[in-house]
């Protein structure tokens, strides 16, 4: 499995993924197709790659809005995605599993909250056990995206049940870079070891997709901490519920350095 990062506008990720031996491949969220179709263009033109769908995390334009343009320069294509993701053919159902080529294994995990459509994808690699998760605007590292068509109880079981019961080395790819400003926030909250690791990190790397797993976001991620007694202090809450309300009511009023709208 080949996982290639696609940079679009300041902040957003397109990402590229290829099975190795059959060279079929998906693009997850080509939102800017400026800046995502040289690439799959190259990559076509070279014979690397045989794109054989679009996948969607949900349908907010900086994530699903470059479908129809993909559509009119690379022809017809599956575009697998939430239901109000445009132009989506397939909707998996939770847990539903499909393959990428011979080796990689995808499972959709429904994930409502920021949009009701929301939509991981867990892939992994049966040549190499290699296994990574698409998160989009649910989990980002060190955060997680507003709660714009849910709550915090679908968000707590997003991230504290569906994503965290996942195994701890897979890889964690967001769909944004906002692991600078989260942390900044996430040591408002709570000043661990894990926390100020994290910090340093982002102070040096630009891009932080794919550097971490889900372990590290039991870690790190203050939002899959209900359990913290730290985070329980600074919340005045216990009920893993409350607790996720008022650390995502914390961060929309957050106005500590490099804070960001989601």
């Amino acid at each position: 499995m080949h996982i290639r990062s696609i940079p679009m506008w300041s902040d957003n990720y397109a990402y590229l993924v290829v099975d190795d031996k059959s060279k079929d491949a998906v693009i997850i969220d080509p939102a800017n197709p400026p800046e995502v179709l040289p690439v799959l263009q190259e990559a076509i033109d070279n014979k690397e790659i045989n794109l054989t769908a679009i996948v969607n995390t949900h349908h907010h334009r900086d994530h699903a809005g470059g479908n129809e343009g993909l559509l009119s320069k690379l022809g017809k294509l599956p575009i697998i995605g939430g239901r109000d993701c445009a132009h989506v053919t397939k909707t998996p159902s939770h847990n539903e599993t499909f393959a990428i080529g011979e080796n990689i294994k995808v499972k959709a995990l429904h994930t409502p909250c920021h949009t009701q459509d929301s939509i991981c994808y867990l892939m992994e690699d049966a040549s190499t056990g290699d296994k990574v998760v698409f998160t989009g605007d649910t989990l980002f590292i060190g955060g997680c995206g507003r709660f714009f068509e849910g709550t915090g109880e679908e968000m707590h079981k997003a991230l504290n049940v569906v994503l965290a019961g996942l195994e701890d080395d897979v890889r964690v790819y967001p769909g944004h870079e906002y692991t600078k400003s989260n942390v900044k926030f996430g040591v408002s909250v709570l000043q661990s070891e894990a926390v100020r690791a994290l910090e340093a990190f982002a102070d040096d790397c630009k891009e932080t997709q794919g550097k971490f797993t889900i372990g590290d976001e039991k870690q790190h991620n203050v939002f899959m901490r209900p359990q913290d007694p730290e985070i329980q202090k600074a919340t005045g809450e216990t009920d893993p519920v409350a607790i996720m309300t008022k650390l995502r009511e914390m961060k929309n009023n957050f106005k500590g350095p490099q804070a960001h709208k989601l």
